[in-house]
């Protein structure tokens, strides 16, 4: 397959570096990324002469129209996603998109409607790397078969540091273009890993605040979420702590189950602590030495297994819709001060075309930092 990476910013170069790991496998079908695509044609260039790409350019559209591509990275700021991720499809390209997917609900269905109406079958996917290491899918195959029995309490902590001169860069930290403060762009890893393992949510409770950053978004909030299966969990995201960790636990009936990382996990990352009275349950639990880390390559692996073979990729629209809708739950409750109930965020609702919503209740940045 001929990819494009469309974005030559920081995070391209996982996405190069993961197509390249396909080459290495026996198992993974052909993939070679041959067009890079950015609006800075000198960025462009820098990237095609650092990854060995063939060819760069300034135009995805011309690619779409010349039939050059067969599945395009969207590696750009978010505001750019939708409009790329429709474009493609409309053309019969995949499309794989970083974090977040889109900036809104109502951008999510204009995708799902385009990939719905795609020539040759042409699909879309989110990065969400985090639910294919082999803790996770250890956790859900254990989940799934009733051997750990219910999930009662998990909790769910993104507690990351970005200094102010991380917000200097023009699209970060503002609503029309990054989407949100860190519940959209850096803790939604997390808690898309919490609903991977739990399963739908049936209601919010949040609050947000901008504490320190001279950002128009949030720089920290917190949720608390109950699922249809009766769990609860607690939902961290913060942009202001210094000792940086990615945290999840889950309580069940049989064992206590716990992942702390930063950006990645291995397996030695994970502990399984079994209940009283359900020692036997440690056995369950045992690492895979040759397993993935959590990755790219770990999820372009099965979807572009599934890509060659004209199936669904293992994260579908409706997955990156289901996490995106928690999210707007989360900036719903926490901007009106009342519960928010799954489904309830339609066509017609301020939270449904950004995540913004009817707005947070802080004054404006200059006021309040001058």
């Amino acid at each position: 397959m001929r990819v494009t990476i469309l974005g030559a910013g920081g995070i391209a170069g996982a996405h190069a570096e993961a197509i390249a790991g396909l080459a290495g496998r026996d198992d993974a079908p052909q993939a070679q990324v041959t067009h890079v695509v950015d609006i800075d044609a000198g960025r462009a260039q820098a990237f095609a002469d650092q990854y060995g790409v063939p060819h760069h350019g300034t135009s995805l559209e011309a690619l779409l129209e010349a039939g050059e591509v067969d599945a395009v990275h969207v590696c750009t700021p978010p505001s750019v996603h939708a409009p790329a991720a429709v474009a493609a499809l409309r053309a019969g390209v995949h499309v794989v998109v970083e974090k977040p997917a889109v900036l809104s609900l109502a951008e999510i269905d204009a995708i799902a409607a385009a990939e719905a109406q795609a020539p040759g079958g042409a699909r879309f996917t989110q990065i969400v790397q985090h639910r294919f290491g082999h803790g996770a899918r250890q956790l859900r195959r254990l989940l799934d078969s009733g051997e750990l029995g219910r999930a009662y309490v998990a909790t769910c902590d993104t507690l990351w540091f970005r200094a102010p001169a991380y917000f200097e860069v023009p699209w970060r930290g503002r609503w029309e273009t990054e989407g949100g403060g860190p519940t959209m762009g850096h803790g939604i890893h997390q808690f898309d890993l919490l609903l991977a393992m739990l399963g739908p949510w049936s209601e919010v409770t949040a609050m947000a605040g901008r504490l320190a950053r001279e950002v128009d978004t949030e720089d920290v909030s917190m949720a608390l979420v109950r699922f249809e299966s009766g769990a609860m969990a607690s939902v961290t995201n913060s942009l202001l702590s210094p000792r940086e960790t990615s945290d999840l636990r889950f309580d069940t009936e049989a064992a206590t189950i716990e992942v702390s990382h930063l950006y990645g996990y291995t397996d030695d990352d994970w502990t399984f602590t079994p209940a009283p009275g359900h020692e036997d349950a440690a056995a369950l639990w045992s690492a895979d030495p040759a397993a993935l880390p959590s990755g790219h390559l770990a999820q372009l692996l099965p979807t572009y297994r599934a890509f060659a073979a004209g199936e669904a990729p293992p994260i579908t629209v409706a997955d990156a819709r289901g996490t995106l809708e928690l999210a707007a739950a989360i900036y719903r409750s926490a901007f009106t001060g009342a519960p928010v109930k799954a489904g309830e965020i339609g066509p017609g609702d301020p939270f449904y075309t950004s995540m913004r919503g009817t707005g947070p209740a802080w004054a404006p940045v200059k006021e309040v930092f001058a």
